[in-house]
């Protein structure tokens, strides 16, 4: 039996990635780990519903998604660009790694306990602080939002809480995110 393949070129974490000629049907997380050895992206569930394998799919319009990468075939993403959990660092003026304000909140709060859930809920909340950029809500719907938010991330340690106030605090110190009413 013969395998048949096509090529994908993409944008990953701000750069092109390919062509890869990869086989029809592979998975992106397989794609992630084994083409362009980014593993950061977790194989949980492998049926989508733990969402540990999210990326941040960029769409044209300048908005963000989340989108699982255990259901869904590397060549859906031919000609788009994503973001993993390693594109979120930048290099500070010395060279040095600094988090992502979202990183570190995770990290000031304690957020993870095992860490296997982590990047997905790091897209998750990086998705959210965006969306939140672009159409700030009312501060009486925050909680309800970071619960909409995070709700399908699915942590094995429970570490629900610590996520949730992360994401709080964060959005709170944050400028610009919230109305301090839903008429504002």
């Amino acid at each position: 039996m013969k395998i048949t393949t096509r090529p994908i070129t993409l944008t990953i974490n701000g750069k092109k990635q390919g062509p890869h000629d990869i086989a029809e049907g592979m998975m992106m997380i397989d794609f992630l780990h084994e083409y362009v050895n980014l593993t950061g992206s977790r194989l949980g569930c492998g049926q989508g519903v733990c969402h540990a394998c999210v990326v941040i799919e960029d769409q044209p319009d300048g908005s963000s998604q989340e989108t699982r990468t255990c259901i869904t075939g590397a060549h859906y993403f031919d000609g788009k660009a994503i973001r993993t959990v390693e594109g979120h660092a930048v290099l500070n003026d010395k060279g040095e790694e600094v988090p992502s304000p979202v990183q570190q909140a995770f990290m000031d709060h304690y957020s993870f306990q095992c860490g296997y859930c982590t990047p997905g809920f790091v897209n998750a909340a990086t998705v959210f602080i965006e969306g939140l950029k672009r159409n700030p809500i009312a501060r009486d719907e925050l909680e309800n939002a970071i619960l909409k938010a995070m709700n399908n991330h699915i942590c094995r340690c429970t570490g629900y809480v610590r996520y949730y106030e992360a994401v709080r605090d964060l959005v709170l110190k944050t400028p610009g995110l919230i109305r301090e009413t839903n008429n504002g």
